[in-house]
């Protein structure tokens, strides 16, 4: 950190609203090109992964892992990134981070298996899933009030932009330079973004010594990866009557009843469970869950289709895949817009449905589907699920008070990456199970229709709750209304639910 390390305050244009300021433009470019590392490395292996099973010679129940293990890991830390930014600045975890995750890069581009492989996988996703909130934390307390909207919207440009650019960039690597440089081409990145971190981040206060819950800590990482792996151990046993995987679902939902029990009773919990009390929070969470297991789950599902069943190269893989991309870049970059005007609910639920229907297709996909038709319903889905998850996620802040806002920022973050792993399990275990006994191209097809049918109920899951925003946000106009009314006649006035 240098003499820039100023924190200005942003600039007023007369007669216009507040501008960036060098120091602000400076914090959002650096912290955006650390989370879009992270968003890009999460969706640039997938068309990797039918490569990576043969040339390992693994079953896809075991690559799998390569995008499970990641999201597992981000969940892991992420309930501690705050507590790491408060003992040791976030500007200093934000550039271990970076360089950890550019070095389990190299590492992974070098791993000799698949065990290795999936070993430098958790290291990645252990050090992105500290750049995520922490980017986001350095980000808004640098932007202020006045500016916190315009810098949300720009740092949202990874969201946006690694699912559309991410495969196809995939695809190239891997079929003109080989699967590791999917790895390697995050090295160049990463260096280049811990450099501007040491020049332009501002140095922060490290004043705070709040205590790590470490029980908390152990019981959500345990149980979390205990339940995911009872999930894959499902499709590779063939039912779910296995002792080992009757072990590793019970003792899951054991360790996860024993923390929220933890987390109610002690007075610094890592996880605020008592915000889930707020009915508007707990159904835009449910409704984040969801979207994660339907977007990181069922990224995966696209990718294999057109690689096993249609035999498409890398390359073509990654460009077939892009109009999913561009239909939810184009519908997160109005979303915020839609919401304001529409309110939270009513946006999420609309999102959700265009979802559904764009889902129903591949729940009857052939193994002679048309391109255009896919393409064009891939578009459709990926515009319902960027339509729903911003207005799921701004309700879920509207509906707590600023002090809590880190807690929901952990929360909401734990809650998607949790679903996303799960539902990445769930459904690799289930099309492995059917691609087992199919005997040519249509049998596989049939497959994959089957993980999706799965996908379509996940999708209506993650809608349903968006009827409940509706009720709750009429119920609090209606209140604010008639707050209004009686201190208008000087009369009390009940207090808002």
């Amino acid at each position: 950190m240098t003499a820039d390390d100023d924190e200005s305050p942003p600039t007023t244009a007369p007669g216009g609203p507040a501008r960036f300021s060098p120091a602000l433009r400076n914090v959002v470019i650096v912290t955006t090109l650390g989370s879009f590392m992270a968003f890009l490395d999460s969706t640039i292996v997938n068309v990797a992964l039918r490569t990576l099973s043969v040339e390992m010679t693994a079953s896809l129940s075991t690559i799998q892992w390569l995008t499970t293990a990641y999201l597992l890991a981000m969940a892991a830390v992420i309930p501690a990134a705050g507590w790491f930014a408060t003992r040791l600045g976030g500007a200093r975890v934000y550039i271990v981070a970076v360089l950890v995750f550019t070095a389990a890069s190299l590492a992974c581009g070098l791993a000799g298996n698949v065990e290795q492989l999936i070993a430098f996988r958790v290291a990645q996703g252990a050090a992105g899933g500290l750049l995520l909130p922490i980017s986001q934390m350095i980000t808004m307390r640098a932007a202020g009030p006045a500016l916190l909207a315009r810098v949300m919207a720009v740092s949202g440009v990874p969201t946006i932009l690694a699912p559309v650019v991410g495969p196809a960039i995939g695809g190239l690597l891997v079929e003109h330079a080989g699967w590791s440089w999917i790895f390697y081409v995050n090295i160049p990145l990463g260096l280049l973004t811990a450099l501007l971190a040491v020049r332009f981040l501002p140095a922060d206060d490290r004043s705070g010594r709040a205590r790590l819950d470490v029980p908390g800590l152990t019981l959500i990482t345990a149980g979390s990866v205990a339940l995911t792996y009872g999930l894959a151990e499902i499709g590779a046993t063939g039912h779910v009557t296995d002792a080992e995987v009757l072990t590793a679902l019970i003792g899951g939902l054991l360790l996860a009843a024993l923390f929220v029990g933890h987390a109610l009773r002690v007075e610094q919990p890592l996880v605020d469970l008592r915000l889930y009390k707020n009915k508007m929070y707990a159904a835009a969470s449910v409704t984040n869950i969801g979207l994660g297991a339907t977007v990181f789950g069922a990224v995966i599902l696209m990718p294999l289709y057109f690689q096993i069943v249609r035999h498409e190269d890398a390359v073509n893989t990654g460009l077939l895949l892009i109009p999913q991309g561009l239909g939810a870049a184009i519908a997160i970059s109005q979303a915020a817009r839609l919401t304001d005007r529409f309110g939270s609910g009513r946006a999420s639920l609309a999102g959700g449905l265009v979802a559904v229907i764009g889902t129903v297709p591949f729940a009857l996909i052939q193994d002679d589907t048309g391109y255009w038709f896919l393409g064009v319903m891939m578009f459709v889905r990926g515009f319902g699920i960027g339509a729903c998850a911003v207005p799921a996620v701004a309700a879920a802040y509207r509906a707590i008070s600023p002090a809590k806002i880190p807690d929901a920022t952990v929360q909401l973050n734990v809650g998607q990456r949790i679903g996303g792993s799960a539902g990445t399990a769930l459904f690799a275990v289930i099309l492995q199970n059917r691609l087992d006994e199919a005997t040519g191209p249509a049998a596989q097809a049939e497959g994959f229709a089957t993980a999706f049918w799965w996908v379509l109920g996940i999708a209506f899951v993650a809608t349903a709750p968006s009827l409940g925003l509706i009720a709750l946000e009429r119920s609090t106009k209606r209140d604010a209304a008639r707050a209004g009314e009686a201190a208008e006649a000087g009369a009390p006035s009940r207090p808002l639910r």
